[in-house]
């Protein structure tokens, strides 16, 4: 008996829209599974297998630092983070999975769950630089790197102008040179010099410093009518300590007072022998305005380059020194480096110091951009993440993650550095409790980051037990709303050193009153900072003792005063000066003489030997046998 249609609608037209292959997929019964389908079902079973059987654990090189925290050690174990918290609560120490531990507790951690531990020391992220030693084979010759030093105003830049042909002198405060500047010079056989020009003032001894580790040869400048001066014996300390050869050169012959030879004997007093005394450094008499014997400078420095025979590999990852950095307004940190090997390429990805950047451009001494510079080529580079401190080095490296995490460890360690504080002792405890130092705080601007670091130094050494300079901020760039806001929450005046503030920071300064100092010399910041923290003080105080007498007998004088008579033992008495009475050398009171009387007649002055009667203002507590001290005082404007 055939079946009875089931009752209701019919199921096709129910499940929507009638296709070709459920048509067919209908005469054909039960509807066939795609292969997809079939594919997904048997991963499910294979699946549902292997969990229901025991799965072997994977057993991983783990890499830990000195210190990670617990969930990253997690991360690398491919562990729970709550598991590792559980087993180091049973270990009796509870953490939470966000803090650090050591290395021995993370060891004991990885052991633990069964994996293989590699410890690595966080010192290895940076750049090992003295491990890369370049093989001989691939030096070759480059150019010499030539540092100017001398004391200010010998001529230093003018000497380097007359050697460029070009001006530099011209755009310099008071004929000083304020930044370090990197130059390089053809020569006529076609060899290239790169000069560094060092300003000359003590303040920068810092940057001359650091000019001479850059430096192969240097040229000391000495004028021929000033001979030797403070300057030039720390230019010569400096060129000794680097190991650097010298080249001496008397400027300024063509004045009439110039006198070479008593700057050659003064050279002997510094154990500099010249070649005419007998000695192995150079010695050329040169004019800078005239032009005179710069060919003979120049040999000079050649023959000095041949004999150091100095060479770098130009093909590898550039490695440089900064020379100079500044913040632009508008091309943002820029740096002035000195290649030292390797060849710097526009796109390398870089390390300086705790920054990290990629060379967006290159510039070089002329202002013309330049795809790439080789060893000793001076160059301004575009695309840092901030400003470098001059005397960092920069290194080349693979790719940004490389960079990052170089630049991340360098700016941890000095964060650590500032933030660590000597261990307390009792003695220093006490002694910065007791100490009652003034401080005067500052905030300093400028333009390059090389003058900062001179500016605070030339600061510091300013400071004296009673008074020191307290810099609350130090960086170079214009004077921001930032700078404006912590000098007005401090009282400080804020010093810009060839920077002015924005508009916004000027308008914040004057509705808070603060106060802007701006400089272009150093010298007259400093004498500035020395008055001012002179003011600080206050006038000096000074006692001078006129004379000592003693009370002999008391005497009522009016209602409620009292007048002693005295006998004056040495010096003077004057009506109106300061005096002490003292009883038993303990001071009983500070008074003034009110009324000096001898006989019945009012005197201004009673010399010793004398006897006379004086009334005291503001006290009456006078007895027979007190001594009198009177004194003048005087009050002196104070310097540091």
């Amino acid at each position: 008996e055939p079946a009875r249609p089931a009752r209701g609608r019919d199921d096709r037209r129910q499940s929507g829209k009638l296709t070709v292959t459920r048509a067919l997929n209908d005469e054909g019964g039960a509807r066939a599974r795609s292969l997809a389908a079939l594919r997904r079902a048997r991963e499910k079973d294979k699946r549902h297998h292997q969990q229901s059987g025991p799965s072997a654990k994977q057993i991983r090189d783990v890499v830990v630092p000195d210190a990670i925290t617990v969930q990253e050690l997690a991360n690398r174990m491919a562990e729970r983070g709550a598991d590792l918290v559980k087993s180091l609560f049973k270990m009796g120490m509870p953490v939470t999975v966000t803090e650090t531990i050591d290395q021995d507790t993370a060891e004991l951690l990885v052991t633990e769950f069964g994996h293989n531990i590699k410890r690595v020391s966080e010192s290895d992220v940076d750049i090992q630089t003295e491990t890369d030693v370049d093989a001989a084979e691939t030096l070759k010759p480059r150019s010499p790197v030539v540092t100017i030093m001398g004391h200010v105003d010998h001529g230093k830049t003018s000497l380097l102008d007359a050697i460029r042909g070009a001006s530099v002198v011209k755009g310099e405060s008071g004929g000083i040179t304020q930044h370090i500047g990197a130059y390089q010079v053809a020569l006529p056989d076609k060899s290239k010099v790169t000069f560094l020009d060092t300003p000359g003032h003590e303040a920068f001894t810092e940057m001359r410093a650091r000019g001479a580790n850059v430096t192969d040869i240097v040229i000391l400048v000495v004028a021929a009518d000033d001979s030797i001066k403070q300057q030039t014996i720390e230019a010569i300390n400096h060129t000794k300590a680097a190991g650097v050869p010298m080249i001496v050169a008397i400027n300024k012959i063509d004045k009439p007072e110039a006198n070479p030879q008593k700057v050659r004997e003064e050279l002997l007093q510094h154990e500099i022998i010249v070649e005419d005394l007998g000695g192995d450094v150079q010695d050329v008499e040169v004019s800078a305005l005239k032009k005179t014997n710069l060919d003979k400078l120049l040999e000079a420095i050649q023959l000095q380059a041949e004999i150091l025979e100095l060479k770098a590999n130009p093909d590898r990852p550039a490695e440089g020194a900064v020379v100079e950095a500044k913040l632009d307004k508008g091309r943002g940190p820029l740096a002035t480096v000195l290649v030292q090997r390797g060849t710097l390429r526009v796109g390398d990805i870089f390390v300086v110091g705790s920054v990290s950047g990629k060379v967006r451009a290159m510039i070089d001494d002329k202002g013309k951009q330049i795809k790439e510079a080789g060893p000793s080529v001076p160059v301004e580079v575009l695309g840092l993440g901030g400003v470098p401190s001059a005397g960092d080095t920069l290194t080349v490296v693979e790719n940004e993650a490389r960079a990052r995490e170089v630049a991340a460890y360098r700016q941890s360690v000095m964060d650590r550095k500032r933030t660590t504080t000597a261990p307390v002792s009792l003695e220093n405890m006490f002694a910065s409790k007791a100490s009652s130092t003034i401080e005067f705080p500052l905030v300093v601007k400028a333009d390059v980051q090389g003058s900062v670091e001179a500016i605070v130094g030339a600061l510091n050494r300013i400071s004296t037990d009673e008074i020191k300079v307290r810099v609350l901020h130090s960086g170079a760039g214009a004077i921001t709303e930032s700078d404006v806001v912590l000098a007005s929450a401090s009282g400080a005046p804020i010093i810009g050193f060839n920077v002015r503030p924005n508009a916004k920071a000027r308008e914040i300064g004057e509705r808070n009153k603060v106060e802007f100092r701006y400089y272009d010399v150093i010298y007259h910041l400093t004498d500035w900072v020395r008055d001012a923290m002179a003011g600080e003080l206050g006038p000096e105080v000074i006692e001078t003792v006129v004379g000592r007498a003693e009370v002999k007998e008391v005497f009522p004088a009016g209602k409620k005063d009292k007048a002693a008579g005295l006998l004056v033992v040495e010096g003077v008495i004057r009506k109106g000066l300061h005096a002490r009475l003292t009883r038993e050398d303990v001071i009983v009171s500070k008074t003034t003489i009110s009324s000096l009387r001898r006989f019945k007649d009012d005197v201004a002055e009673v010399r010793a030997g004398l006897e006379c009667g004086v009334l005291l203002a503001d006290t009456n507590d006078i007895k027979a046998g007190d001594h009198l001290e009177v004194f003048e005082v005087e009050e002196r404007a104070r310097t540091l």
